[in-house]
């Protein structure tokens, strides 16, 4: 496949999940490009959170509803649910992260990947 059709997939697979998270009002989502760090596991993480495990359960399966609407296309695996503390919907080069906000805090992601380019997505106002 060429790499710019694969680059534009991945794209449209990242604005599918960012709206997902959006449409349950995700709060300070976040893209984490890993694509200039050797030895990753994935080309991006979206970093996202919730008020409640309730929001963060509505917020995930919001995602991959979305994303199979737009792209019919499943997480490969999913973790968290069971608890709703911390999600993750792994998209092979798209790890999804959906915290709630204390936990987000702890693990502090985005400090830990702070030598990746960080990009904050701008709230959803089309209401």
């Amino acid at each position: 496949m060429d790499k710019s059709v694969k680059e534009t997939e991945t794209e449209q697979l990242i604005d599918a999940i960012v709206e997902g998270i959006q449409r349950k009002k995700g709060i300070d989502i976040v893209k984490i490009d890993l694509t200039k760090i050797n030895h990753t596991e994935c080309k991006y993480f979206i970093i996202g959170h919730g008020n409640s495990n309730t929001q963060v359960d509505a917020i995930s399966h919001s995602v991959e509803d979305t994303v199979i609407e737009f792209h019919n296309e499943k997480a490969w695996h999913t973790d968290g649910y069971q608890n709703s503390i911390w999600v993750l919907l792994d998209y092979a080069d798209i790890m999804v992260h959906i915290f709630q906000r204390d936990a987000r805090r702890f693990y502090d992601l985005e400090n830990l990947w702070a030598d990746a380019q960080i990009e904050l997505i701008q709230e959803d106002n089309k209401q």
